[in-house]
């Protein structure tokens, strides 16, 4: 449609000399801000991260899948929009809740209605995928024991974290108390991004301080300190321009401080906390018919080797109770 509209003239507002017209008085706070919101629409990358250990040879097929998403997301994005200014104002895109409905509206006339059902399709598909990746991080945590080992068990038959699907459920519906899609994004945006700011200046970091370790995955480090560049700028201009929502993003994240402190870092618990958390655990064992997942083992045979390693996941934790307790007298 956007080809179309661009073979029939209809290129105002591609034009430079009205593209590039300002609305408003330029701030660079509030051009940090678009830059936070719009990410959002590229922040999938991320997320294929959560689910290494559910690939097969993780090493070669993780670089491959962002290597190709990354350019193809933002081939369609991109282009998408230039079809969007092609029928509508930037006045009219910015009153416009759904941008997309409001360009089949203009363009379609009777079958304007592929449009919303389109953006339904899209975003079922973009909540799958959520869904998918953000249980993991969960079901990660509780594995480790910074949650409730509940949290790391997954379905007898179909082999899926079911009580970390629940609580990303429950977690979820918390955050809509507020109906505004903005701040929730700019919520989402800067807490992410925080987080992808530490996780990359500890990657410099290791490659500082720990220069020999086996790294499978590796890139050159040109490519972090630009990122980093981008996200100090990011960060600062967004606190600077939206400091309330931005502080109750903070806010938000500092809320699992005290979940550490009481589930991790407190070792001698009451008997009672203890059984408390046991019945909690069983309860939602048999509510949700879940148990902890037996670790995969190699056959040993020379001729399955390849494909055990392949299907090998990144990190495989030991558990560390069981390794402090050889060796203990008995009592």
């Amino acid at each position: 449609m956007g080809v179309v509209q661009i073979c029939k003239g209809e290129y105002f507002w591609l034009e430079p000399k009205n593209a590039f017209e300002n609305f408003q008085e330029p701030d660079i706070g509030l051009i940090a801000l678009a830059f936070l919101q719009g990410s959002f629409a590229y922040g999938g990358w991320n997320f294929l991260n959560y689910v290494t250990e559910e690939l097969v040879d993780p090493y070669k097929n993780l670089p491959r899948a962002i290597f190709i998403s990354i350019p193809l997301v933002t081939f369609v994005y991109v282009f998408a929009n230039v079809a969007y200014v092609t029928a509508m104002s930037p006045q009219e895109l910015l009153a416009s809740n759904a941008v997309a409905v409001t360009f089949g509206e203009k363009l379609l006339g009777v079958m304007a209605w592929i449009m919303p059902i389109s953006v339904a399709l899209s975003t079922f598909g973009g909540v799958n995928g959520s869904l998918f990746t953000s249980s993991r991080l969960f079901f990660a945590g509780a594995r480790e024991g910074h949650l409730p080992r509940v949290l790391a068990m997954i379905h007898v038959r179909r082999c899926t974290p079911i009580p970390a699907l629940l609580f990303t459920c429950i977690s979820t519906l918390l955050m809509l108390v507020t109906s505004d899609m903005y701040t929730l994004i700019n919520y989402v945006g800067f807490i992410n991004y925080l987080f992808y700011g530490v996780t990359i200046a500890g990657q410099i970091v290791l490659r500082w301080k720990k220069p020999d370790i086996p790294r499978p995955i590796k890139i050159n480090l040109l490519f972090p300190v630009i990122y980093l560049l981008f996200w100090a700028f990011l960060l600062v201009f967004s606190l600077w321009s939206e400091p309330v929502v931005c502080g109750t993003g903070l806010a938000i994240m500092l809320t699992g401080v005290p979940v550490y402190f009481l589930g991790v870092y407190w070792q001698h618990k009451p008997k009672c906390f203890d059984d408390f958390i046991e019945l909690l655990t069983l309860v939602s064992q048999k509510m949700c018919v879940v148990v902890y997942p037996e670790a995969e083992r190699g056959s040993g045979t020379e001729g399955t080797n390849d494909m055990e390693e392949q299907r090998q996941p990144i990190y495989q934790p030991t558990d560390t109770k069981d390794k402090d307790l050889v060796g203990q007298p008995q009592p």
